[in-house]
């Protein structure tokens, strides 16, 4: 099973949104490489909802419940989607900054591009995240 973390702008699309509906698509990515990080993404990988401009931190937890798949609001063809379900809120948000301060997180694609929507989470980083989110692996 992998890891991800994806950011969405609460006030677009948030936590409680996605809590409210349960399963919905991760739709309306344009980026090539966040695109390539969906396509690698299998049933059962677990990933980090992430509130980006304003709060820039982490909320919640989601699985992937159907892989990746075109999306229709796409024109081109050329994006897709995957389906995602809430499990839990953190017990504890973990900001930006935090993550910026603990060394052990320096390789995250979350601060080296952070214009980035979809990124890999490597298992020790879920580890440590998951530590401060005070929540279980």
């Amino acid at each position: 099973m992998a890891h991800w973390l994806v950011k969405s702008e609460p006030g677009s699309w948030s936590w409680d949104d996605h809590v409210r509906v349960g399963v919905e698509p991760w739709n309306g990515v344009r980026n090539h490489q966040a695109c390539n990080n969906m396509k690698a993404m299998k049933k059962g990988d677990t990933a980090f909802f992430y509130h980006s401009v304003n709060e820039k931190q982490i909320v919640g937890v989601l699985k992937v419940v159907k892989e990746y798949y075109p999306d229709p609001s796409d024109a081109s063809g050329r994006f897709g989607m995957v389906d995602f379900k809430a499990m839990r809120p953190v017990k504890t948000p973990v900001t930006l900054q935090q993550i910026k301060d603990d060394g052990r997180l320096d390789h995250l694609a979350l601060i080296k591009q952070s214009r980035l929507s979809v990124m890999p989470i490597d298992d020790n980083a879920w580890q440590i995240l998951c530590g401060m989110a005070g929540i279980k692996p």
